[in-house]
């Protein structure tokens, strides 16, 4: 018995870079036809006229940070409805041991079983979880976490070298909690490297989706120039922070990261949030030193909608940093040059009473970093990629089909026979300002406020069933874990 037929869309098929006008029937959860007229000729329970909206494939959104500043069973229900909201069927979560998130550290084997313990249950949309190896013993720990709990990707933040979560650290230890003696550096860097191509070599059926993302910051460049931009006091707000990780600081880290990758024979590299001209330059550049490593190049939705001058201080605040507005268009040419490989959210939620500083509100460098915003990723893509000239399907491809393929999400990404009903209708006719008062999210501002979009998710369906209805989220918490590959 068919559940559901989807009928009158547009329906997005990035896998095939089409836009068809088919219906959509829905079996046990998944997609089980595709064709005209299944409206009029199956036995479905439920027939949705969708007639002139858009069906997008849910969206992966492949850069969260659920559970970093608030309790992770909290931002499990409300920041995965802000993600329901949004369109975003699946999440990508990263999480690290040391201060933030659990507040401990130790070996994943005791950490990770907590981590789906806090979620389970809670989640509006499907989710999986990236790990950083922040010790020597959660190297050793890579194969474990890859066969044992479907973990594929791994993370680097190459700036916690010497640089703290908001501003210049010396202090690594109290910060990353890690055993004594040992140090987060480029060596260590290169061992979680070398780690994941043995695994790679050790499980060649997984290989294709065992990747490592890195956060690529240069310490000793952000501490100097955060020096000089205070000493110099020219700068205020966004502006400043921007100045005090400068754009080579990225370039030269992702220089720096390309070759240890070439050298370790990793293969799968992901260059985080590139933010600035400079950044993609030099990924560019390493993408042709090093034709032996698969770069992947991601750009979050923050930096493609907002400059230092529109974000708001100290709202904006985010590392890497908020750019001026010809870094901004410098990213969309390269996005409409298909240089990009998927946009996200790096969603972390960040409470209006923690983010700023009770003592002096207006302090850049007092301010949190990082804010949310997965509830207007496929809204603002859609919105600003019309007015540039960005296809339906390239915008599916760089919102869930890309990100899906490098993720090992096998059975995402797409709206096509055998995959997930992760389906989101968008209607193209409704324009509206963005008002953080209406987000699901418990952050409580955003600094997209008052832009206004073209376009708006109406509809949302998880694994064919209804989680958002006329741009309500409904039911219960029904995510599940996807443990990859899948």
């Amino acid at each position: 018995m068919t559940e559901t037929v989807i009928t009158g869309a547009q329906v997005v098929r990035p896998d095939t870079g089409t836009v068809d006008e088919v219906d959509i029937a829905i079996t046990d959860g998944r997609i089980s036809n595709l064709a005209v007229g299944l409206a009029a000729s199956a036995d479905a329970n439920e027939v949705f006229d969708a007639t002139g909206l858009i069906a997008f494939p849910g969206s992966v959104d492949a850069h969260t940070h659920m559970g970093i500043y608030n309790p992770l069973d909290e931002d499990a229900v409300s920041e995965s409805r802000a993600a329901a909201q949004g369109g975003t069927t699946t999440v990508l979560n990263y999480m690290r041991t040391g201060q933030y998130y659990l507040n401990r550290g130790g070996p994943y084997a005791e950490f990770f079983p907590e981590v789906l313990r806090l979620i389970d249950g809670r989640s509006y949309v499907d989710y999986a979880f990236h790990l950083a190896p922040m010790q020597a013993s959660h190297i050793d720990e890579i194969p474990m976490l890859a066969t044992e709990y479907g973990v594929t990707s791994f993370k680097i933040f190459m700036f916690y070298g010497g640089h703290g979560l908001h501003g210049a650290s010396d202090d690594q230890a109290s910060f990353l909690m890690t055993p004594p003696g040992e140090r987060y550096d480029y060596a260590h860097f290169e061992f979680i490297m070398r780690g994941i191509a043995e695994t790679r070599q050790a499980h060649p059926d997984m290989a294709d989706a065992l990747s490592l993302s890195l956060h690529c910051e240069s310490a000793e460049i952000m501490t100097a120039y955060t020096k000089l931009v205070e000493a110099e006091g020219r700068l205020a707000g966004l502006a400043a922070y921007s100045a005090s990780r400068p754009p080579h600081s990225e370039g030269l880290a992702v220089t720096v990261a390309s070759y240890l990758a070439h050298e370790t024979e990793v293969a799968n590299i992901n260059l985080l949030h590139l933010s600035s001209a400079k950044a993609m330059d030099a990924a560019l550049r390493m993408s042709r030193c090093f034709e032996n490593v698969d770069f992947r190049r991601e750009v979050t939705i923050g930096h493609l909608l907002v400059d230092i001058e529109t974000s708001g201080d100290p709202w904006g605040k985010v590392n890497p940093p908020i750019r001026s507005r010809s870094d901004v268009e410098a990213l969309w040419e390269h996005v409409l040059a298909g240089e990009v490989d998927w946009v996200v959210s790096d969603h972390a939620c960040c409470r209006t009473e923690a983010k700023v500083a009770a003592e002096n509100p207006e302090d850049i460098w007092l301010a949190k970093s990082g804010f949310g915003g997965t509830e207007y990723l496929l809204n603002g893509l859609y919105s600003e990629g019309v007015k540039r000239g960005l296809g339906l399907a390239d915008m599916a491809r760089l919102l869930s089909w890309n990100p899906a393929r490098r993720y090992g999400l096998g059975t995402k990404g797409t709206i096509e026979i055998g995959y997930d009903a992760d389906i989101a209708l968008l209607d193209p006719a409704v324009s509206h300002v963005v008002r953080a008062a209406e987000s699901e999210s418990s952050q409580g501002y955003t600094p997209f406020e008052g832009q206004e979009l073209t376009g708006r998710v109406s509809h949302v369906w998880l694994r064919g069933q209804r989680v958002l209805a006329d741009g309500l989220v409904v039911g219960s918490p029904s995510g599940q874990y996807q443990k990859r590959p899948t």
